[in-house]
């Protein structure tokens, strides 16, 4: 191929990638919200092209999962995944509609944008080329629900693929990386916390149990924790946020300023690093909360205390850089960006399916949950040339066997 064409191939792959995040952004897929119709679209694309096209659904059928796999069945494959839902869109900065897409300034606006249906336009648009490979392995390209509200649709694809005949050997998340291979992310366990005292006459507080107060002492003992990880680690230079973070997010309590609260609810969150045991730290948490908080307020007053919720968890994604699959292609993969403090599905691929994971994406976290997300073309273009190398790689040896 000359020089010539190759650029007219790349232009027209981008083209390709803009016209599908356009369609993508269009679907309204708000986790609170179905993705099915989007799901439904991508898999009879890919389906039309030739791929073998799995749907996982979940319990009610308004969400589901996507696996559209190309090339053969009998080898280690290789792994595209991205989530479908997006974050709410309902702040006033917003300058356009964020579900009809805007091209300003060499860059495409809309709720989505970057995190992460530009990654999946990009798969999309390269797509063709897929079909068109001898592939010598498998491509999976992998499609959850509710990944932000703590990558539940993703098990059921890692399960999936763990149970082939053969499973992939290497995961390739989409999250936004500017594009730059991320080899770490942490994990989180989000949890509420529920505070049950009693109330009356503000004027008697020495006789209630106030929720509020208690709940301060228990949110003191998880800003202490923070402050412990911050100073004690353990700690790894190569991420973001170096070490763990623990911390309070939301509170709710009280009625009226003349009344002692007899209720309060907080959440808190851990985010680990992989080298830590996040069960057995944030067990320790709540135990240490019973013993200094909830039993007091019991002592005090029979019946009241602190109950906690587990809101969602998903594991950290650890080191691939020393497994085959990585090995197998790190030629072709980006510069090193380090590891993140956002979540991601890697975690769930590595532990639940046995998929060494790394991050490679178009677009900027800082770009993710804002009012005017988006992601330039020039990252789109990035992208679609990199799936485009993996795509040719994967074809060169044809006809040479497996390697």
């Amino acid at each position: 191929m000359t020089h010539q064409s190759e650029t007219l191939c790349a232009e027209d792959r981008l083209k390709r990638a803009g016209q599908h995040l356009c369609d993508l952004i269009a679907f309204d897929t708000v986790s609170c919200n179905g993705n099915r119709a989007l799901i439904d679209h991508m898999a009879a694309y890919f389906g039309d092209l030739g791929a073998r096209i799995t749907i996982l659904p979940d319990e009610t059928g308004a969400k589901a999962n996507l696996v559209a796999a190309f090339g053969p069945e009998d080898v280690a494959g290789l792994v595209w995944s991205g989530h479908t839902d997006v974050v709410p869109a309902v702040e006033p900065e917003w300058q356009s509609d964020p579900f009809v897409a805007e091209l300003r300034d060499g860059k495409l606006y809309g709720r989505g944008a970057c995190d992460m249906k530009g990654f999946a336009a990009c798969a999309m648009a390269v797509a063709p080329d897929l079909a068109a490979a001898k592939l010598t392995r498998p491509v999976y390209l992998c499609f959850s629900y509710d990944e932000e509200v703590g990558c539940l649709g993703a098990p059921a694809i890692a399960r999936y693929l763990a149970a082939l005949p053969t499973p992939p050997e290497f995961a390739i998340i989409g999250e936004p990386s500017m594009m730059q291979l991320v080899t770490g992310q942490k994990g989180k366990i989000a949890m509420r916390a529920q505070v049950n005292g009693t109330s009356g006459h503000s004027s008697f507080a020495p006789e209630h149990v106030n929720a509020i107060e208690y709940a301060a002492q228990a949110i003191a003992r998880i800003s202490e924790r923070g402050r412990r990880y911050e100073q004690e680690g353990p700690f790894d230079a190569d991420f973001t946020v170096p070490h763990a973070t623990m911390l309070a997010t939301m509170i709710k309590g009280g009625v009226a300023t003349n009344v002692t609260p007899e209720s309060c609810g907080f959440t808190f969150e851990l985010r680990a690093i992989p080298e830590m045991d996040p069960e057995a730290d944030m067990a320790a948490l709540l135990a240490q909360i019973e013993t200094e908080v909830s039993a007091a307020m019991a002592a005090k007053v029979e019946g009241t205390g602190i109950t906690f919720e587990r809101i969602f968890a998903y594991p950290a994604m650890g080191e691939a850089r020393n497994t085959a699959g990585f090995t197998r292609y790190a030629s072709l993969l980006p510069a090193w960006g380090g590891k993140v403090s956002y979540g991601s599905e890697g975690g769930v691929f590595e532990q639940l399916g046995g998929i060494p994971s790394v991050i490679i994406g178009p677009g900027s976290i800082a770009q993710a949950h804002r009012p005017n997300e988006f992601v330039s073309l020039e990252q789109l273009g990035l992208c679609v040339d990199f799936l485009g190398s993996l795509i040719s790689h994967l074809s060169q040896q044809a006809g040479a066997g497996h390697t």
